[in-house]
């Protein structure tokens, strides 16, 4: 068998005759039922390459069974000590990482976030290799592998559902009622909209995901201009790009450079969408750097108009771009009510409420279908890497190794050691 070399950081080169891949039980809580590899990858990677083996680690709670992963061929195992390489989801709790090995997981720590600086520092002081799915990008810094797109399909949902239970016109099972996506889409019968009007944030792989949610129940998408200032007698929904959304005082033309160089530069210009817009499905990347795109304040006008908001992107206020996401909301309890001129939480779908959908874990709804694809694209483009030596894909990626941190987060160094 011809050698397997992992790349982190020459002259850091890892180098095995079979490479043993270990897929973890998550164990953060609440706990994940998405995975990386499906038991049918799983088989697929092993057939299609002999110098790696796949273990998985015992579990109740993913979308797939031990069972399912038997049948096709993949080892059950308790521990994963001997494996080389560990893929997850979520967070690993500090005190079952393993010294030495190699992770694959979301660690949450690149914002320094701070429920996760012990994760950190554990990883430095049992000398992982940390390789984060978030910081996996190619030459333009594009993410190469992550599960917004099935939030942005459930969270597009979610809005469609919320219109329902607010109008009492309609009512759809929730899409984690449904076995998977297919099943969710019979559930597209029962709609019958009313004449809503549906502003959707943003252009990435989250907002993607919510545009072709739309698109399949058949609702029309206009101009931005056509939104504020028409009326229509059926649904539609605009999608807002950077440039729609905000502007900087003294510049005739949006330039994108120029935004995300200086975000801080730049005012909300949404204003005009809180007065036409009857549904606001929220998917864009924030901070607190970008502008809000209207206040508290704003949301007391009696000629607010936006009464459902399905948040996907769910930053919780006050580090928030929408102000009424007080708090996460969860898959067994979705929805709750904001009541605007007190500013405090209410029942959902109360007479005058603003109705929220603020879940921070929205593919969990769909994990067998977020997970196919997320296998998918590890396959076909982060697997590749694996064998690569000098991978800048890897190089990007790798948070921390052999102790230490990456060149790319050495700003994170506060963080990691407490100091």
């Amino acid at each position: 068998m011809r050698p397997v070399v992992l790349f982190c950081r020459a002259p850091y080169f890892f180098t095995f005759v079979v490479m043993k891949i270990g897929i973890l039980e998550e164990t953060r809580e609440p706990q994940d039922n998405r995975v990386p590899l499906t038991p049918s990858q799983c088989a697929i990677l092993k057939e299609e390459n002999p110098d790696i083996e796949v273990y998985v680690q015992s579990s109740k709670h993913r979308c797939y069974t031990d069972d399912e992963y038997r049948y096709h061929g993949v080892e059950l195992k308790e521990e994963l000590d001997d494996c080389d390489v560990l893929l997850g989801v979520k967070e690993v709790k500090p005190q079952l990482l393993m010294a030495g090995k190699t992770y694959f997981i979301f660690s949450h720590t690149i914002k320094k976030q701070p429920a996760n600086q012990h994760l950190l520092h554990t990883v430095l002081e049992k000398k992982i290799r940390l390789i984060d799915w978030e910081t996996l990008t190619d030459d333009k810094y594009k993410r190469l592998i992550a599960f917004g797109r099935w939030a942005g399909i459930v969270g597009g949902y979610h809005a469609i559902r919320m219109i329902g239970l607010k109008s009492g016109d309609f009512r759809i099972k929730q899409m984690s009622e449904c076995h998977n996506f297919a099943e969710a889409q019979n559930e597209f019968a029962k709609v019958k909209l009313p004449k809503v009007k549906i502003v959707l944030t943003g252009t990435g792989r989250v907002s993607k995901g919510a545009a072709f949610l739309l698109d399949l129940l058949g609702i029309k998408k206009v101009s931005a201009y056509n939104f504020c200032y028409n009326e229509f007698d059926s649904a539609v929904y605009t999608q807002l790009a950077s440039g729609d959304m905000y502007f900087r005082e003294g510049f005739e033309k949006f330039n994108a450079d120029d935004y995300h160089a200086h975000p801080e530069a730049y005012q909300s210009n949404f204003y005009p969408f809180t007065k036409s817009a009857d549904v606001m499905i929220n998917g864009i990347y924030w901070d607190d750097r970008i502008p809000v795109f209207f206040n508290a304040a704003q949301m007391k006008e009696k000629d607010f108009r936006i009464g459902i908001i399905s948040d996907i992107s769910c930053d919780i206020a006050p580090h928030s771009s929408v102000p009424s996401t007080l708090k996460p909301s969860t898959i067994h309890d979705p929805y709750y009510g904001y009541d605007a001129q007190t500013g405090q939480i209410i029942p959902p779908f109360s007479p005058g409420s603003i109705d929220i959908m603020a879940i921070d874990n929205l593919p969990n709804e769909l994990p067998r279908d977020a997970s196919e694809d997320f296998g998918n694209i590890f396959m076909s483009r982060i697997l590749p890497e694996l064998t690569r030596p000098g991978s800048k894909i890897l190089y990007k990626a790798t948070i921390a190794y052999d102790g230490k941190l990456n060149d790319p987060y050495l700003y994170l160094n506060d963080y990691a050691t407490g100091h």
